[in-house]
C-alpha cells in the first residue's frame, strides 16, 4: 500500500495558497477589499494553522524537527477509532491529564475567533455547534492518517473549548451591551 508523507511546512504552504485563494474569491465576489477585514480573518487563519500543528502532527519533536504526517492505510484497524467516551482516563495512557487540557484550550481561541469574525454566529449555541463540525471535520479526516486516532473524546473535549471560549465572547457582549443601556447585567446566554 501507498504510504504518503506530508511536512508541517508543506501543510502550512497548502493551507496558506487555498486561504489566499478563497480569500481573493471572496473579495472578487463581493467586489470589495477591506484590510481591516482580512486583519481579522487572519485570526481565523492562524487557528487553523495552530490547530493543524497538533491535531495532525505528533506533539513530541524528533531530533529537533515535527514528524511528517502520514496518509495511508493503519496497520491495525481496531485502533483507529474510540466510540467509548472516557476511556482514556482509565486504560489508555499516563498523559491524559495533559491531553484534557490541551483539547479544551486548543479550542478556546476558535470559540472566540469565530463569532467575532463570522457575524452568522451570532448565538452561543450557533458558535458552538460550527466548533462541534469544525471538530467532526478533524476526527473524520484523521482516519486516513497513519498514526492518527479518531476519538470521541476529543470531539466531546474541544467542543468544550470551542465553549468556554463562546462563553466567554457572549459573557462580554451581554456585559457590553447591558452597560450601554444603562441596565443590570442580563447574562443568560442564547
Amino acid at each position: 500500500m501507498v504510504m504518503i508523507e506530508i511536512t508541517f511546512p508543506q501543510m502550512v504552504a497548502f493551507i496558506t495558497v487555498l486561504w489566499i485563494f478563497v480569500r481573493g474569491a471572496v473579495a472578487y465576489r463581493s467586489e470589495q477589499f477591506s484590510l481591516k477585514r482580512e486583519l481579522q480573518m487572519l485570526l481565523v487563519y492562524i487557528c487553523i494553522v495552530v490547530i493543524s500543528r497538533f491535531v495532525y502532527f505528533e506533539f513530541h519533536l524528533v531530533d529537533g524537527k515535527i514528524e511528517p504526517l502520514r496518509i495511508g492505510p493503519h496497520q491495525d484497524p481496531d485502533e483507529l477509532i474510540s466510540f467509548k467516551p472516557f476511556f482514556f482516563l482509565v486504560d489508555r495512557y499516563d498523559g491524559w491529564l495533559m491531553n484534557v487540557i490541551g483539547n479544551i484550550a486548543m479550542f478556546i481561541p476558535v470559540g472566540i475567533v469565530w463569532p467575532i469574525c463570522f457575524k452568522e454566529l451570532d448565538t452561543y449555541k450557533k458558535t458552538v455547534l460550527a466548533g462541534f463540525g469544525y471538530t467532526l471535520l478533524i476526527e473524520i479526516s484523521q482516519l486516513i492518517c497513519y498514526g492518527r486516532h479518531t476519538d470521541i473524546d476529543d470531539l466531546i473535549l474541544n467542543t468544550m473549548g470551542v465553549a468556554i471560549g463562546a462563553m466567554i465572547v457572549f459573557v462580554i457582549r451581554k456585559i457590553r451591551n447591558s452597560v450601554h443601556r444603562g441596565g443590570k447585567y442580563g447574562l443568560h446566554l442564547n
